[in-house]
Formats: C-alpha cells, sequence, structure tokens
C-alpha cells in the first residue's frame, strides 16, 4: 500500500490551498523548482495525477480533491496537536484559518481578533479576506463567516451580528443631479456601480423585495468592482448608487454623507454567521476562537438591551 511522505503532503496541501506552486515555495522558504520537485514525486509513490498544471493557473483532479478532503483535516489536527505537546501546561499552541468576505471584517476580525490574541498569544491566526463561496474543508480553513443563506447546512453556525438590510445608497450630490428612485425598475436609468463576482465573473443583480414580491434588478454603470466597499467609497464621491449591508454605513448615513434611496424595498437578510463543520471542533485552537467569539457577541447583545 502507498503512503504519502508527511512532508511531501504537507506541500501538496500548500498547493492545493494556494492554488499556485510560487505561493506554496514562499510559505515553505524553498524554490518553486524543488515544490514541483515534491509534487512529481508525490504523484509518482501514489500513482496519480493530482494536480493539472498549465502555465497560468494550478487545479486539482479529482483524486487531488480526494486527498484534500480526506487528508486536509487530518493533517492539520496532527500538527496541532503535536504543537499543543510543545506548550507549557495549560497554554495552547496552533493556528486558526479564517475565509472571510471583506464586508464581513467589522463584525469578526475588529472586534475579536484583539481579545483573541491576548488570551492566547502562541495560537496565529490567519485570515484570508476574498469575496467568494469558498470551501472551507476542501480549501484547508477551520471555518469561514458568510450571510447564513450562503452556509451548506451540514455546517454549525454561530451569529456574530443581527439581522440587517441591504439598501441602496447614493450621495445627497448624486441624487440633485440624477434625481431619486421611486421604483426598482427606475435603476435601470441610474448610474449604478456595479459588483462583478469574483468566482463566477457574472454581474451581480439587486435583489430588492417588498411584501411578497420581489426584483431581481441587473443594473449597469460605468464603474465595475469586486469590491463592495470600495463601491461605498465611489458612491460617496458622486459616482453613482450603490448597494450596500447597512449596518456598514450607518456613520456615513448619519452624518448626511450617503442617502437610502427605494428604503420601502429594502430586503432584510438574517446577518453574518461564523460556520465550520462537525469535525473542527476537535481543533483547540478554533474552540478558543469559538469561544472569545461567543462570549464577545454575548457581550455586544447584552449591551444592546
Amino acid at each position: 500500500m502507498n503512503t504519502a511522505p508527511l512532508p511531501q503532503l504537507q506541500v501538496f496541501l500548500a498547493v492545493a490551498r494556494l492554488r499556485s506552486f510560487t505561493g506554496a515555495a514562499r510559505e515553505f522558504g524553498v524554490s518553486p523548482s524543488a515544490v514541483s520537485q515534491a509534487m512529481r514525486q508525490l504523484e509518482e509513490q501514489l500513482r496519480v495525477v493530482l494536480l493539472t498544471r498549465t502555465t497560468r493557473s494550478v487545479s486539482l483532479t479529482d483524486a487531488g480533491r480526494r486527498l484534500v478532503e480526506g487528508a486536509g483535516p487530518a493533517l492539520g489536527q496532527a500538527l496541532a496537536a503535536l504543537a499543543e505537546v510543545s506548550a507549557q501546561p495549560g497554554e495552547v499552541v496552533g493556528r486558526v484559518r479564517l475565509s472571510v468576505p471583506r464586508m464581513a471584517v467589522p463584525f469578526v476580525v475588529t472586534p475579536v481578533l484583539p481579545t483573541f490574541r491576548k488570551r492566547h498569544p502562541r495560537i496565529e491566526v490567519e485570515i484570508a479576506v476574498e469575496d467568494r463561496f469558498v470551501d472551507i474543508v476542501a480549501e484547508g480553513y477551520d471555518a469561514g463567516v458568510r450571510l447564513s443563506e450562503s452556509i451548506e447546512r451540514d455546517m454549525v453556525q454561530l451569529r456574530l451580528s443581527d439581522a440587517g438590510r441591504f439598501v441602496v445608497v447614493g450621495a445627497p450630490a448624486y441624487l440633485e443631479r440624477h434625481g431619486t428612485p421611486q421604483r426598482p425598475e427606475d435603476l435601470l436609468r441610474h448610474e449604478c456601480i456595479t459588483f462583478r463576482a469574483q468566482s463566477t465573473g457574472a454581474f451581480y443583480a439587486w435583489e430588492l423585495e417588498r411584501g411578497r414580491r420581489t426584483w431581481r434588478v441587473p443594473v449597469r454603470g460605468a464603474v465595475v468592482s469586486n469590491d463592495g466597499l470600495l463601491s461605498v467609497t465611489l458612491a460617496e464621491e458622486g459616482l453613482g448608487l450603490a448597494y450596500v449591508f447597512e449596518p456598514l454605513i450607518e456613520e456615513k448615513l448619519r452624518a448626511g454623507r450617503l442617502q437610502r434611496v427605494l428604503e420601502a424595498y429594502a430586503p432584510t437578510v438574517p446577518g453574518f454567521f461564523l460556520y465550520y463543520p462537525n469535525v473542527a471542533q476537535r481543533s483547540a485552537p478554533l474552540r478558543l476562537f469559538i469561544e472569545v467569539a461567543k462570549e464577545l457577541v454575548a457581550k455586544a447583545q447584552r449591551l444592546t438591551l
């Protein structure tokens, strides 16, 4: 029976996570050619092709995906266990890897990370900020943050924020020049700062609702971005209307730098959730991160009562 050498398996998991030989080489402090050689040796020993390589990209074969899904969590737990035995009594050593969309950073990184790092200084925290749907198991993350409707049902979920609305906003100067839309279809005649999804490359249609009726408006404009927070900044400068999670712009709304439009059509979403697979709870660093997150969420809820 073939068994993969541990160092080569670690390198393979890094290549699979980063989709890059160069990125994996940088992580391990070796040359890209050394990473390439390690992958050839691993594939020869297992007698399967794990990676599909082109001049510009690296992707996983079916065998490679199965190896990531089977070996990734187990190897992470083994390395965490080895790190823990070298720690002082009662001290936890390890790493937590999180996938977080940019607009969720204020709900996770800002409130939770300082307290967590103060209590657990020997736990490394790696946060990948990316506005795409991520298979956290296949890509080697311990947990992720998303709006609850985009989380797989077999994941454990922990609420991080209250429910909130997505609103259409514009700068007073823009609304004075171009008028205020009164109905969802009016958006088709306005300059809208559009969002292109990283995973599909498609434009996002703004979702609106009123009562039982819903709209998906295929807005267009001269400015396209894959960063929702940049859209807010551009809207504040008067370049067009933006579609944004309302809690992120409360200060700008209070100051009058942005104004809501079509407020009666603003849809409500459940809020942001930390999610992770059941098996991930075996990771001591993640358990401690979850404990801090729960504590701070409960504290915030008490302050709002």
